[in-house]
This record gives C-alpha cells, structure tokens and sequence, in this order.
C-alpha cells in the first residue's frame, strides 16, 4: 500500500499546499524521494515528464527553505523555457502556504523584468542554463547563499549542448551543497555528470516496464511510406483527438505534413527551430486553448512542452532509439489520464520497432488503418452517445413542445430524422460515407459554409508564403478560431483568404499581420467572389495559384478568385494553363480542380 503524504515527513505547510492542490496520494517517485531530499541527500533520479517529479523536488525546498532571508537558496535548472516556467509556476503553488518567492529566469524575456525580481530577493530561481549563466557572469546572481540545485530532464539538457554551461555553474555553488538530478534516462554521460558532483546519491530508478505510462495505450501501423498520409487522416477521423502531437523527423516534414493536413480542413501548426520565440510560444498558447487540435513538431521543437491535456501522440516517422520514443509519448497519459501513442512502421522498420519493444519490455499492438466504414460508424455512435446524452440531462427539454406540435401532422420518427438530417447540414451537408482522400467533413460554422469574407494580404508566392504560414497567424497572432478560416489561394504577390464575416471585421480592423518569416502583411477587404459564369477582370500577373489549404472546411475546388489589373485587359496567355509533365508528382495536398 502507497504512503500518504502525511508519512512522508512533510510539515503542515507542505499538507495543506497538497491538499489545496487536490494530490491525494504521493506518485511512486515522490513517495521514493521526497523523505531523502527533506533528510538532505544527493539524489539520481530515473523520471518521465508527468510522473510527478516537479512536486518530488518542489515541496522539500518549500519546507528547507528559510523564508525569512530573501536570498537565493535554491537553484533548478531546466532545458527549455516553457519547462522552467511550467516548474516555476508548480513551485510557486506548492509554497505559496509558506510564502515562497520564485522568480524565472529564461531567455528571450527581457532582462529588466528578471533583474526587478532579482533585486527584490528570490528564495528560488528557476531558469534555463544559458540565461543563468549570462546572470552570473553579469553579476546580477548570486549563488553563494544556494543549498540546492535540481537538474530537472537533464538528459535533454545534455542532448541540447549544455553541458558546459551546467558545469560553469555548478561551480560557483558552495561545495556543501545537495544536487538532485532528474532525468528521463540515465546514459553515461548522466553518470558522469552525476560522480563528479554528487556525493554518494541515492538512486532511484523507475523500473524499465512503467518507463512508459501504464495509462498510454501503445499501438503501431505498418503502412508504406507514400500511404502514410491517409493512414493518418483515417486515424484522426476514427479517433477525433481534441488535442493531438505529431512528430516529424525534420522541420521540412513538418511543414509538408502541416500544409497537407490543413489543406484537408484540420486544424494543424507546426512548431520547430525556424519559427521565432515569439511565435512558437502563441502557437503553444493556441494548442493549449483549443483553437489547434494538431502540433505538428520535431523531436527538438517539442522538448520540454508540458501540455496535460494531449490525448494523443503520433510517431509520423519511427523514432531512432528506445529513449526518444520514451520522450515522446511521455507526453499523454499524464498524471493518470488515458492516452494513446500511435507509430507508424514501414516493413523496411520492422526491425527497429522490435528493438523498441525489447528496451521498453513491451509489445505495441498493432493497428489495422480504418475504412471508410469504420469511420462512418465511429461518427454515427459518436451522434448516438450525444444524443442520449441531451436527452437524459434535459438539455433538449425546451424543443418538445416543438416536437409535440409537428407529431399531431407527422411521423415521430421522420421527425427526429429530419431535425438529424439538418443537424448534419442539411440540404448541403454530407450524408454518405466520406471518401478515403477527402478528409473530414465540413464543420459547422466554418468559413467553408455560408457567408464568407473574402481577405486580401499584399504577399504570395514571390514572398514565400505558404498555407501554414496563414493559418499560423491568424490562429496565433490574431487567436483566430481554425474552424473559422476557409479557402486559401496564394498568388504570385498576394494572397486571398475566406473567413467568416466577423472574423473578417477583427482582421480589417488590425490592417497588419506578423507572418512566422518576420514578414508584416496588410490586410484589406478583397472582392466577393464571382459565382460560376460570371464576367470577370483579368488575372493579376506572375506565378499562377499555388497552393491551397483550409481549416475547419475544405479547400475550395470551384471559380479561381481574380484580382482587378489596371488595364482590366487579360495578359497576353493567361487563359493558357500549363499542363504538368507525365509523370510528374502533384504537390501534397493539392487535388485536382472539381
């Protein structure tokens, strides 16, 4: 039977944060941890991200802690800016009943704001190794007072190049000191790094079969390289996942799989070394609100994410070693949530992922790619389940008056199935079985159905703007809902882009957007477009359409949009359109014209 928190020498301050934070009973690596730091040993720790780790560490500094000297007294470490300021935020609520003070420290925030905290006095720092240390060598931090250091994911810390940084620093602690290191694996170099400076740690070693979250259902599909795509899409249609990471082995398949997959109306950013701080961070905010179901990242991009509520994660491409695939999908079944990690395997990989098994010591159950059918029926339970639900909490109540009226003149059944039938959108809407490459449906409310706003932004092609690139800033930067942007055209020089009015309005009113390149483009009202037959002005001049994406409806597929030219005269072969050469591969995501 588990401790309780109250047998593990924890004072009162630290039981009433606990209890306030609703954590019942301690993890197995607090309950193995917290009694040797509160008792000031050095600790090597084996522990996956949402294993409880941050709580491990966090609640014997609060107790250790002499609140009454505003000086640095504790020191972690963290590989990212998102890690150091999840842990800060954890340590802040864990001492909070003991008034504890925690102040950040990262790059790509400016100094004046750390300096203010740190001239107020901090009984904590948490920051990232490069920052630190620029603060040290400034003479703005002060480590002489620090009794503790926590290395928290310092294997990813050691992966990213830090180590050098990481001994700088641990130098200029007192050698009477506890160092308690964390790490998700414990190669040689963590070992190294832990006998130079740690004096006779206790280790603590998760064994190798719950390396993995009990919780996470770990699955495979052996599919070929060219049919990944509608192996994947099927997948998201079969399982819906709210909140969803896909990882990429580079940032150029990152992009490709980002642009195919909002091309077939999901909501979809990618996040890797290219993008700007700045940037990434709005996007991350944009997952974590819902307004993205799909982070499509590389392994790099995503260390350190510490995102709760991911109910999926997908190796796109097999990971190379036993560790990285602990990594990744250490990312859902969090704190004991349910979470399902998805890979896919080539034949050619069939060797690589039974390496895979033998290191974590357990098999992956393989995963038939749905059908049509499947999916059909997953989404009619889906209704089902929702149905009954509305029905047995009342919410529905108000409609049966209504009902009771049309059932004196009619059928109660052709009732409910008519009031289905316009649920599912009626005489526009679908209702056959979708298509193996057409991906979801069209949502309602989407830019896709009814009235649009039609956006012209002063950037195309010539400038290197692609699908990604608009929807990442107009869900990030202007928090724009994904559902509510509709069909993409990028021209030679400009872009056109279907929203939905009130949306529209917003973007008129901010007449700028950021684009992830640092590029600012302007935005203004474009023409409605023309129904089919209708006479239009000439095309604008250059590179012809490129590609063409949507979210939260499919691209468009009819009357190519036109821009006014000065002249109002057609250039000389623009009627023409170029044929691509036989046997030449179509770009992904883009069909042909219906």
């Amino acid at each position: 039977m588990p401790p309780t928190f109250a047998e593990l020498e924890l004072d009162a301050d630290g039981l009433r944060a606990v209890e306030a934070l609703g954590f019942e009973t301690p993890t197995p690596i607090q309950a193995q941890t917290i009694p040797l730091l509160l008792a000031g040993r050095d600790v090597l720790a084996q522990a996956q991200t949402g294993t409880g780790k941050t709580a491990a560490f966090a609640l014997p500094i609060a107790q250790r802690v002499e609140t009454a000297r505003r000086k640095v007294q504790a020191l972690v470490l963290a590989p990212t800016r998102e890690l150091a300021i999840q842990v800060s935020r954890a340590m802040q609520d864990l001492g909070r009943t003991r008034g504890l003070a925690v102040l950040p420290v990262y790059g790509g925030q400016g100094y004046d704001q750390q300096l203010r905290g740190l001239r107020a006095g901090v009984h904590v720092v948490v920051g990232t190794p490069g920052r630190v240390m620029d603060h040290i060598r400034r003479g703005t931090l002060d480590l002489s007072t620090v009794n503790t250091v926590v290395l928290d994911e310092a294997d990813e810390m050691l992966d990213m190049g830090f180590v050098e940084d990481i001994e700088f620093i641990l130098g200029k602690v007192p050698e009477e000191r506890q160092i308690a290191l964390f790490s998700a694996t414990i190669p040689k170099r963590i070992d190294a790094l832990a006998q130079r400076y740690q004096r006779k740690p206790a280790r603590i070693s998760i064994a190798r079969e719950a390396a993995t979250a009990p919780q996470t259902r770990q699955m495979y599909v052996e599919t070929h390289h060219r049919e990944k795509v509608r192996a994947l899409t099927r997948i998201l249609d079969l399982e819906s996942p709210s909140s969803a990471i896909i990882f990429c082995r580079t940032k150029r398949e990152v992009d490709e799989l980002s642009g195919t997959l909002q091309g077939r109306g999901y909501t979809a950013a990618a996040i890797h070394g290219d993008i700007t701080q700045v940037q990434r961070e709005r996007l991350l905010l944009a997952f974590r609100d819902g307004r993205v179901a799909l982070l499509i990242a590389t392994e790099v991009a995503a260390r350190g994410l510490d995102i709760p509520d991911v109910t999926h994660v997908f190796n796109y491409d097999i990971p190379g070693s036993a560790d990285a695939y602990i990594h990744r999908i250490g990312r859902t079944g969090r704190m004991g949530r349910k979470g399902d990690a998805i890979t896919f395997v080539a034949p050619s990989e069939t060797r690589k992922l039974r390496f895979i098994e033998r290191q974590i010591r357990q098999s992956l159950m393989k995963m038939p790619v749905p059908t049509t059918a499947d999916i059909a029926a997953r989404r009619e339970e889906m209704f089902r389940s929702s149905l009954v639900t509305a029905i047995e909490s009342g919410a529905a109540s108000r409609y049966t008056s209504l009902v009771g009226t049309l059932a004196k003149d009619h059928d109660p059944l052709q009732v409910a199935a008519a009031a289905i039938y316009l649920a599912n959108g009626g005489p526009g809407g679908r209702h056959e079985e979708p298509a193996a490459e057409e991906g979801p449906p069209p949502r309602r409310g989407s830019a896709s159905e009814g009235e649009v706003a039609r956006l012209h932004l002063d950037a195309g092609r010539a400038q290197g703007v692609s699908p990604s690139d608009i929807v990442a800033a107009f869900t990030s930067e202007a928090e724009v809902s994904g559902r509510e942007i509709g069909a993409i055209d990028i021209y030679g020089d400009f872009t056109l882009v279907e929203v939905a009015p009130v949306v529209g309005t917003l973007l008129l009113a901010r007449a700028t957007l950021p684009l992830r390149s640092g590029r600012d483009v302007q935005i203004t009202a474009a023409e409605p477009k023309r129904p089919p037959g209708a006479t239009a002005p000439g095309r604008p001049s250059g590179p012809r359409k490129g590609h063409k994406g949507a979210i939260g409806g499919r691209a468009s597929h009819g009357h190519k949009p036109r821009r006014p030219t000065t002249s109002g005269s057609r250039p000389p072969g623009a009627h023409k359109r170029r044929k691509p050469a036989r046997g030449a591969a179509r770009p992904a995501g883009v069909g042909k014209r219906g």
